[in-house]
């Protein structure tokens, strides 16, 4: 009876449902950025009617060309595509919360002098006259209304230590 109930055709419905999936994934993939469309392992017909797609501006053709997409996507397995999309999505929102504890920190550094006490205490292989030197070149920026030089390289070298810190943990002791 289960061998019997494998081999019935999908249903209308479930065939049209299947397709819609299919069509959405594919916007998706339009979505994405050239950077990320690029990492991905598509089909060469596949990224290129993605690619069509974006440069597409007419609501109609640009319809029919998602259509295509779907259409294209169903002579493929979309399964690693949706894993892959997935790692995106969680990278991205590392990534982002990354950035956000980040930037708060370059703020509360540049606000108040006693932050420099915390976040020496959290990452104790900083560079602590370096980034004081920042914090100053930035805070004079600011009141100079010069452009921010010293802003960025504090992002930056923010970013650098909270890489440093994160890699560092995770990476086994060389020999």
């Amino acid at each position: 009876m289960q061998e019997h109930a494998a081999e019935e055709p999908l249903s209308k419905t479930r065939r049209k449902q299947d397709m819609h999936a299919l069509q959405a994934l594919g916007a998706r993939l339009v979505g994405l950025s050239a950077h990320q469309l690029d990492a991905l392992d598509l089909p060469d017909s596949l990224a290129q009617a993605v690619r069509e797609a974006r440069a597409i501006a007419s609501h109609e053709a640009r319809r029919r060309q998602m259509q295509y997409i779907g259409r294209l996507m169903r002579e493929i397995d979309a399964e690693p595509i949706r894993r892959q999309l997935a790692a995106l999505d969680g990278g991205s929102a590392a990534e982002t919360a990354r950035h956000r504890r980040i930037e708060q920190w370059r703020a509360r550094l540049l606000e108040d002098d006693v932050a420099m006490t915390d976040y020496a205490r959290e990452h104790p292989g900083a560079d602590l006259q370096a980034l004081r030197a920042l914090i100053r070149s930035a805070r004079r920026e600011h009141k100079a209304g010069a452009p921010p030089r010293a802003y960025r390289d504090l992002y930056r070298m923010l970013r650098g230590i909270s890489a440093g810190a994160e890699g560092g943990a995770a990476a086994p002791p060389t020999p």
